[in-house]
């Protein structure tokens, strides 16, 4: 082969892989969505624990806004994140600490820390939409009995991230996600399972995140409830000040 065939081919994968992320986002989509979610943070050290939260999102995919905030247990009721999110850059996104009475923008450096005692990042709460990444096809791989791409995913100069690339396994039969493993230079950080993938709606969903940190050895399981899709919700109530009323 040719060094201009190679080049050629080179660019096909590169384009095929990143038609099968952007086909992926686009059948998932949803105007809004809501649930109840019960996150097991399971620790190394055994000391185990269990919280609940809120969830609603309007929008987009990719420019989004997100609201999450805890119920349960007692210690953590109303502590909320409010995530924008954004097509050409990282998004914005404030916490609301009621012991403080007081909200907090989460600065870009800080995205990478765990996200209230879980295995979850600030930054792995976002969305991250197509423009924000380059992709190459790494192949096709089987995972739990199911054929999938497998595709890397590297953020481009103008998205902030903690991860030097992403690798990912799209279900070939219904172009969705199963697998992240989210690298920080050459070694695997975290590593998330999308499990008990069902259509609610019409829409296929995972109804249980699985969240694994290499690095420390603990792992977060989000099992999510009472799902709905495109449900009425007012844009209202992704801003800063029904974030400080805890509504």
């Amino acid at each position: 082969m040719s060094k201009y065939a190679l080049l050629l081919a080179v660019a096909a994968m590169a384009q095929d892989a990143r038609q099968i992320v952007e086909e992926s986002q686009k059948r998932h989509r949803s105007s809004s969505q809501r649930y109840e979610g019960v996150l097991q943070v399971f620790k190394p050290n055994g000391k185990n624990s269990e919280k609940r939260w809120q969830f609603s999102r309007v929008g987009n995919y990719g420019e989004s806004k997100a609201l999450l905030r805890f119920i349960a247990p007692p210690e953590v009721k109303g502590v909320a994140l409010l995530i924008v999110n954004h097509t050409d850059r990282a998004s914005d996104q404030w916490m609301w600490l009621p012991e403080l009475q007081r909200d907090r923008r989460v600065a870009l450096q800080d995205r990478s820390t765990r996200f209230f005692g879980t295995d979850f990042s600030y930054e792995d709460l976002e969305e991250r939409d197509v423009e924000q990444s380059d992709f190459k096809m790494l192949g096709e791989e089987t995972v739990e009995g199911l054929a999938c791409w497998k595709i890397e995913s590297t953020p481009r100069k103008t998205r902030a991230s903690q991860y030097a690339k992403v690798v990912m396994w799209i279900r070939k039969d219904i172009y969705f996600p199963v697998r992240y493993e989210m690298y920080v230079k050459d070694q695997v950080l975290r590593r998330l399972h999308y499990r008990r993938i069902e259509k609610t709606q019409g829409v296929w969903s995972a109804l249980e995140l699985d969240m694994e940190d290499l690095r420390r050895k603990g792992r977060t399981v989000l099992k999510t409830e009472k799902l709905q899709y495109n449900v009425p919700v007012k844009e209202e109530m992704f801003t800063l000040q029904t974030l400080r009323r805890g509504e």
